[in-house]
C-alpha cells in the first residue's frame, strides 16, 4: 500500500531536505518540489572518501578537532587510513556518539552508567555546537551532490545565479530534522539553535518558519508506508508497532488507521530506550576488559572491541558456534585467553550474551505497548541500522511470535527509514493524532478550604493574595492527561489568573508547563511524589495587552490590586509544542464579554533539562 502522492500544489520551485544526524550514522534524503509534478524521495548517495559507494550510503556520525578546535575531518573522511597518523601527531580529538550529549535527563529509559560510556566532546565544545558543526558538514554535501546530480538540468535560463542560491535567497528551502522519540521540546529548541549556527538558515525567525521536526518512529511509518506495508497489517482495524532499533536509541510507536483510509492515528504513547547497538559494543567491551585483565593484550582492548564492533557484532547468526574477533597479526598468540594468529575466540553464548539487554527491552517495550494500545497490534516492523543484525531479528520473532505478533523487516536498506521518511512526513503527513506520553499542567494555587484534608495539611504554607482571599500553593492543574489521544487541531485550555499589587509587573509574566512522569493516573500535589515532577518549559506572556481588563480592583480593607484572567492554550498533538495566550477585552466595569484575543506564547526551555 504505497503512498499515492498527489502534484506539488505550489507556485514555484521548492526544495526539502532531510537530516538524519544518527548517534553512529548519518543520512540524507531530498525532494524537489516543482509546481504540478508528482514530488519523489531522494537519497544523498555520494559523500567524500565514500564515492565508490552507492544506493543506500550513509556516513559515520563522527568529528574530528584539532587543538584550536577547529574541525579538521567529518563523516567517512575521518575513518580514512591515510589521516591515522595525523589525528595522533596532532592530537585530535574525536567526537563519537556526540548526538547522545543532547539527551534529556528523564522520559528516556537509560542504562544507570550509560553517562560513563559516552565519550567527553572537546575542550570548550558544547553539544549544539558540535550539532552545528556537522550539519554544516552535512550540508555542504548535499549541495555538492544535488548541483552534480541535478545542476544543468535545474539552472534558471537566462541567468548566472545557480538554482540552489536562488532557492536559497528566496527562502525556498525547508528543513526536517529527525530526533528519537524520547527528545522533547528542549532537545528540539538546541537542534533549532545549532541549524542557524550550522548556516542552514541565516537567523532564528527563519529557522521558526523553515525547520521541522519528527520523531524517529513516526519518520520511519511514513517510509513503511511509502515503501509499501503490507495491506493485511492494517486491515480490520489492526495496529502496526514500528520498532526503530539505530545506533545510540530504540524507538518504539504504535499505530492503526483512522477513520479516513489516508490517515493513521497514534494508539499508544511512543518509548524510547538506550538499548541500540552501541551498547552491544558496550558490552563486549566491559567483558573484554574482564577476560584480558591480566593478559599482555589488556591495552589492546579498545582496538579489539572497535574490531569486534566492525565485524564479529554484525555477521554473529548463531550462539552455538563459535565465534572469532580478528584483530592482530599471525605473531599475536595466547592460548590461554583463546588467542591464536591474530584472533580471540569467543563462544558465541558469550556473544549472545551482549546481545541480551536489548533483546530484552525491546520484548520487555513491545509487551508493555500491546496492553497500553487502544487497539489490538498484530506486526511489528523492525527497522533502522539495528535492524541489519540477524541475531535481533531472529530473537526478536523467537520472542514475539508465540504473543501472536508478526515481526517483519522491509525488504529494502532499513537503514535509510528514518531520512526517506522524514521527507514522506513532509509530503504526505499522514500522522492526523498522536498519544501524550505524560501529564502536563501547572503548578498553582487555589483557594484554601479549611474542610479538605490535604489543604489542612498544607495550611502552613497557605498565604493571602493581594484580593484578600487564603490560597494553597502547590497543587497541580491538569491540561493534559496521559494517554490522551491528541489530535493537530485540538486545543487543550485551562483557565489562571495572576494578582498584583503593581500594574507593571505584567508586561512580562512567566509560567511553568511541568510535567508529571509517574504512575498516578490523577496527580494533585507537586510534593506528593515529587521526584516524577519536572519543569518543561516556560512559557512567557506580555499581559499588559489586556488593557483594561487588567483593574485596577478593590480588594480586602480597600486594597487596590491589578489582576489579569487569561487561559493557557497549548497544542500538543504536532511534533512541536505551540502555546497561546487567550483572554476577553473587559466590557464594563465589571463584565469580561468582549472579544476573545489571543496572542502567541513565548516557549522557553529550561537550558538543564539536557545533559552538556
Amino acid at each position: 500500500m504505497p503512498t499515492k502522492r498527489s502534484p506539488y500544489k505550489g507556485s514555484q520551485r521548492k526544495l526539502v531536505l532531510a537530516f538524519d544526524v544518527g548517534t553512529t550514522y548519518s543520512g540524507v534524503s531530498y525532494s524537489i518540489l516543482d509546481p504540478g509534478q508528482v514530488p519523489e524521495i531522494r537519497g544523498i548517495t555520494r559523500f567524500p572518501a565514500q564515492e565508490h559507494v552507492g544506493g543506500d550510503c550513509k556516513i559515520p556520525s563522527l568529528l574530528y578537532y584539532d587543538k584550536t578546535g577547529a574541525v579538521r575531518a567529518a563523516g567517512a573522511e575521518a575513518m580514512r587510513e591515510d589521516i591515522v597518523a595525523m589525528k595522533e601527531d596532532e592530537e585530535w580529538v574525536p567526537t563519537p556518539w556526540f548526538k547522545l550529549h543532547l539527551r534529556p535527563k528523564t522520559g528516556v529509559s537509560t542504562p544507570n552508567d550509560v553517562a560513563s560510556k559516552i565519550p567527553p566532546l572537546p575542550p570548550n565544545k558544547t553539544p549544539v555546537q558540535v550539532f552545528a558543526d556537522f550539519l554544516r558538514y552535512l550540508y555542504t554535501c548535499t549541495r555538492a551532490y544535488i548541483e552534480e546530480t541535478h545542476g544543468l538540468a535545474l539552472a534558471p535560463t537566462g541567468t548566472n545565479t545557480s538554482w540552489w542560491t536562488t532557492l536559497e535567497d528566496e527562502g525556498q528551502i525547508d528543513f526536517v530534522l529527525t530526533h528519537p522519540n524520547g527528545w522533547e521540546g528542549a532537545q528540539q529548541e538546541m537542534m533549532r539553535r545549532a541549524a542557524v549556527l550550522g548556516g542552514l538558515v541565516k537567523s532564528q525567525e527563519e529557522a521558526d518558519n523553515s525547520i521541522s521536526f519528527v520523531t524517529e518512529g513516526e519518520a520511519s511509518l511514513h517510509f513503511c508506508l511509502h515503501s509499501g506495508l503490507p495491506a493485511e497489517t492494517l486491515k480490520d482495524g489492526k495496529g502496526v508497532m514500528i520498532v526503530d532499533a539505530g545506533g545510540g536509541t530504540v524507538d518504539m510507536s504504535a499505530y492503526a488507521r483512522a477513520k479516513s483510509e489516508d490517515w493513521f492515528e497514534e494508539i499508544a504513547a511512543p518509548q524510547c530506550h538506550f538499548q541500540g547497538s552501541i551498547f552491544v559494543t558496550f558490552n563486549a567491551r566491559a567483558f573484554l576488559e574482564a577476560h584480558l585483565r591480566n593478559s599482555k593484550f589488556v591495552d589492546d582492548v579498545p582496538h579489539i572491541s572497535e574490531c569486534f564492533d566492525k565485524t564479529t557484532k554484525l555477521r554473529f547468526r548463531n550462539q552455538s558456534d563459535p565465534q572469532y574477533i580478528r584483530f592482530g597479526g599471525v605473531r599475536d598468540k595466547d592460548l590461554t585467553f583463546g588467542i591464536r594468529s591474530g584472533q580471540l575466540r569467543l563462544e558465541g553464548s558469550q556473544v549472545a550474551s551482549f546481545f541480551a539487554p536489548s533483546i530484552s527491552c525491546i520484548i520487555d517495550s513491545v509487551k508493555n505497548q500491546l496492553s497500553a494500545a487502544q487497539k489490538p497490534i498484530h506486526s511489528i516492523f523492525l527497522v533502522g541500522g539495528f535492524a541489519a543484525s540477524d541475531w535481533l531479528f531472529s530473537q526478536l520473532k523467537e520472542g514475539l511470535e508465540p504473543l501472536g505478533l508478526a515481526v517483519l523487516r522491509p525488504d529494502t536498506h532499513v537503514n535509510k527509514a528514518v531520512a526517506d521518511g522524514a521527507i514522506s512526513f513532509y509530503l504526505d503527513h499522514r500522522v492526523s493524532s498522536r498519544m501524550s506520553r505524560f501529564t502536563y499542567g501547572v503548578n498553582c494555587h487555589v483557594p484554601y478550604n479549611p474542610s479538605d484534608e490535604d489543604h489542612r495539611i498544607r495550611s502552613i504554607t497557605s498565604w493571602l493574595s493581594p484580593s484578600g482571599a487564603r490560597r494553597v500553593p502547590g497543587f497541580f492543574s491538569i491540561i493534559l492527561a496521559k494517554n490522551t489521544q491528541v489530535s493537530e487541531t485540538k486545543e487543550f485550555r485551562r483557565s489562571y489568573f495572576e494578582e498584583s499589587d503593581y500594574l507593571s509587573n505584567f508586561s512580562s509574566v512567566q509560567v511553568s508547563l511541568d510535567c508529571y512522569r509517574g504512575r498516578v493516573d490523577n496527580p494533585k500535589w507537586v510534593d506528593a511524589d515529587s521526584d516524577n515532577y519536572s519543569s518543561l518549559c516556560t512559557i512567557t506572556v506580555d499581559l499588559s495587552q489586556m488593557g483594561k481588563a487588567l483593574g485596577p480592583f478593590k480588594g480586602a480593607n480597600g486594597r487596590v490590586y491589578y489582576k489579569a484572567d487569561f487561559d493557557i492554550i497549548l497544542l500538543f498533538g504536532l511534533t512541536e509544542l505551540k502555546a497561546q495566550l487567550c483572554w476577553r477585552e473587559r466590557v464594563g466595569i465589571f463584565s469580561f464579554r468582549g472579544t476573545e484575543k489571543r496572542t502567541p506564547a513565548k516557549i522557553v526551555y529550561e537550558p538543564m533539562n539536557t545533559f552538556t
